[in-house]
Formats: C-alpha cells, structure tokens, sequence
C-alpha cells in the first residue's frame, strides 16, 4: 500500500527517524500491532539493560507480526514507543533507522515509569495497512 509522508514547512524537522505525518490509501486492511517488547521467541528478555539491543528485538517482533499478518515493515504507518528513559531516544532511533526506509511511520514516543516487566525498556505498538488481499 503506498504511503507518503507529511512535511510543512510551519513545522520544524523531526528531530528522529519518524514522520510528522503520513497518509495512505483508505482502502485495504488495517493491522493493529500490540505493543511489543524485548521478548525473544523462548521468552527471554534480549538486551537486558541495553536500549539498543532491546529495540532491535523490539522491531524483529514487529517485523514477525506485520509480516504474519501479509506485510511487511514498509506497510507501517504508525508506531508509539514507550521508553523507560527519554535518555535512549537517540538510541531507538539509531535502530529504527535499520527497519523503516522513508515514507516513515508517523510517530509517538513518551517515557513511562514502569511496563509489564522490570527488565523491559522499550515497547512500541504499531498500525500498519495492508492491500487487500
């Protein structure tokens, strides 16, 4: 499903790997992607402690349920991303730069002060539109 990003010049830049805005083609099918985390598939936390390292499991878990589902990670068009520290910005997005190529996701991150697991540091949920099938 194409998609474009959203730019205007009454908006500074983003300052990470997201798009202030992003539009797509109403027509297909919508895939909701619960917010995923560090897990690996033997249900181990990956990167205990390492932002990086959990964000990239993060979006492998993405990537495995966009693509379960018929897509791909170019087929997302949203993501909210929740950190345990506003301190890792800069590192989940030196990952997200390895899994969304431009038009990209539009975006929201905020810090959180706990999540379902005392490990976890990270946790994005996604949108994603998929052609029909």
């Amino acid at each position: 499903m194409a998609k474009t990003q959203i730019t205007s010049p009454r908006m500074k830049a983003p300052g990470g790997h997201f798009s202030h805005a992003t539009t797509v083609a109403a027509r297909g099918r919508l895939v909701f992607i619960s917010g995923m985390t560090a897990h690996t598939p033997d249900g181990s936390v990956a990167g205990v402690g390492d932002p990086e390292a959990q964000t990239r499991q993060v979006c492998e878990n993405l990537k495995a349920a966009v693509e379960a589902a018929g897509g791909t990670m170019a087929d997302i068009c949203r993501v909210d991303v929740y950190v345990r520290n506003m301190e890792h910005f800069d590192a989940v997005h030196k990952v997200r730069r390895e899994y969304f190529a431009p038009p990209l996701p539009a975006s929201t991150m905020v810090e959180v002060s706990n999540m379902t697991h005392p490990d976890y540091l990270v946790e994005i949920s996604a949108i994603a539109v998929l052609e029909d099938a």
